[in-house]
């Protein structure tokens, strides 16, 4: 990692157990999701960072995603500043898609088996 880069990696390398931290809002949660995933949209998620130190294990590495990977590289960021292990997920949930891992949703059963 150079100096002032963000950690990114690819959604085919992104663990099937992975902590996924998605935090777009609940439109875009609703429409479909990765299966496990926590949510806490960006727009609320200083107050509820909570939430995320209490599922992570200390050393647990946090995989950030949003809809294309702008917010989720700013909380990325920002829980690196925490102390907190993240990377952003480069190209975010439409790269999820596009890349054949399994959605979930509110509206309809998106690719799901």
């Amino acid at each position: 990692m150079q100096n002032g880069q963000l950690p990114q990696v690819d959604v085919a390398a992104v663990p099937a157990d992975a902590l996924l931290l998605d935090v777009r809002e609940d439109d875009e949660w609703a429409a479909g999701r990765a299966e496990g995933a926590l949510h806490i949209p960006m727009s609320e998620f200083v107050g509820r960072i909570g939430e995320l130190t209490e599922r992570a294990g200390e050393d647990e590495r946090v995989y950030v995603v949003c809809r294309v990977g702008g917010r989720s590289a700013q909380v990325t960021q920002y829980l690196r500043q925490q102390g907190i292990d993240a990377v952003n997920v480069d190209g975010g949930m439409l790269a999820w898609e596009a890349a054949g891992r399994p959605l979930t949703g509110d509206t309809e059963p998106a690719h799901v088996a």
